[in-house]
């Protein structure tokens, strides 16, 4: 009988620095180390990533406040995906900045998927699902700074709930008072392009 694909263990880790705290998940009690290890070093990379982006995009060495946060979205058949979320404010500024990235994984083999990886080659992914969040953006009237046209082929995403969630940082495509935009798509709208054995097409399996 083949090994079931059960969850990952998922251990809390914290870094806390004078008025910065940030949670940030580790993957525990896999049977290949090496993929346990590779997982966890992309993770920690995003996580000094997003802190490295705040100082960046707000122009300033010192923040009065930090928080590093994280959500696991999926955690089965072999699929991890999860986000991670930055929230600095910088003294004086009018508001703090919140920046979130995701990673998808395979966990049996630490395979890391970009958008492109979850569909079929040629299969028009861009098109598609920009059509999908176009019809959102009008179903639920959500203001937008410019006109939308396209997602990027390499858009941010994450997996929940049998749906693909994508997802747009602060001021991409809408005010600030919007917060930052989520698109979730059912992976069973998406079944004639995704690639089987990827991480949606798992999602769509019945068993």
């Amino acid at each position: 009988m083949p090994t079931p694909a059960l969850p990952v263990s998922i251990q809390t880790m914290v870094i806390e620095q004078q008025g910065s705290t940030i949670y940030y998940p580790q993957v525990e009690g896999l049977q290949n180390a090496d993929v346990q290890q590779s997982i966890n070093q992309m993770i920690v990379q995003l996580m000094q990533l997003l802190v490295q982006q705040q100082y960046h995009q707000q122009g300033t060495d010192n923040f009065t406040e930090m928080i590093g946060t994280f959500e696991i979205k999926t955690n089965e058949r072999n699929v991890l995906s999860l986000s991670l979320t930055n929230y600095a404010y910088a003294y004086q500024h009018a508001h703090g900045l919140t920046l979130i990235k995701s990673l998808t994984f395979d966990t049996e083999i630490g395979r890391s998927y970009t958008l492109q990886d979850l569909f079929k080659s040629g299969s028009d992914y861009v098109d598609v699902l920009s059509t999908f969040v176009q019809k959102q953006i009008n179903e639920r009237d959500i203001p937008i700074l410019n006109n939308f046209s396209t997602i990027s082929p390499d858009q941010d995403f994450y997996i929940a709930d049998k749906s693909l969630v994508l997802y747009f940082q602060l001021y991409e495509i809408t005010p600030y008072y919007i917060g930052l935009p989520m698109f979730p798509i059912s992976v069973f709208d998406l079944q004639d392009i995704i690639v089987e054995d990827g991480p949606l097409g798992r999602m769509a399996m019945n068993n």
